[in-house]
């Protein structure tokens, strides 16, 4: 499910002029924010509902909130609210949507986030997995490591999670 430009997305905003008409789930950026986070490509239920995150098993809205980056557990269709806390989402892979076999059959434009990002200038940008840090950097997963990365010239700071999805889930702990 794709949305044109001018036409009323399932947020409830319109579709700027330079999006592109078949994005799975517009970005959610302004200025200066404290952190983007960054996906590989939306989920189908995120695309359906164009919310980020928005399948019951993705452990991320919980997560947030227990880990003190949120002050209360937000629900997936709140996530425009979460710019007034100076956190924004996009995805590396706007066009595709689904596990990452599936979206990835779709082109990532990785010099198109590097100048969004540029253009923004957040603080702080955080993969929300090791599959979309490995995009970025161009190198195989398993070469990626969690946590803080090396910094980069003219590029904000950039930390690596585990994902939050439901299939992911028995990788990893929030404690």
């Amino acid at each position: 499910m794709g949305f044109a430009k001018g036409s009323t997305h399932p947020t409830g905003f319109t579709l700027a002029k330079g999006a592109h008409t078949l994005e799975k789930l517009p970005d959610q950026l302004q200025k200066h924010l404290r952190l983007v986070f960054v996906g590989t490509a939306a989920s189908r239920r995120s695309a359906d509902t164009g919310h980020y995150y928005a399948h019951a098993g993705n452990r991320f809205w919980r997560t947030l909130h227990e880990v003190g980056i949120t002050p209360r557990r937000y629900a997936p269709h709140e996530f425009p609210e979460l710019l007034k806390l100076g956190i924004g989402f996009t995805d590396l892979c706007k066009l595709g949507a689904g596990m990452d076999h599936q979206a990835l059959a779709f082109p990532v434009d990785v010099p198109a986030f590097r100048e969004k990002m540029r253009r923004y200038r957040p603080k702080a940008v955080a993969f929300t997995s090791k599959k979309a840090a490995s995009l970025f950097y161009g190198r195989p997963t398993k070469a990626i490591t969690l946590g803080r990365q090396p910094p980069q010239d003219d590029f904000p700071i950039v930390f690596v999670l585990a994902s939050p999805s439901g299939a992911a889930s028995g990788y990893w702990s929030a404690h």
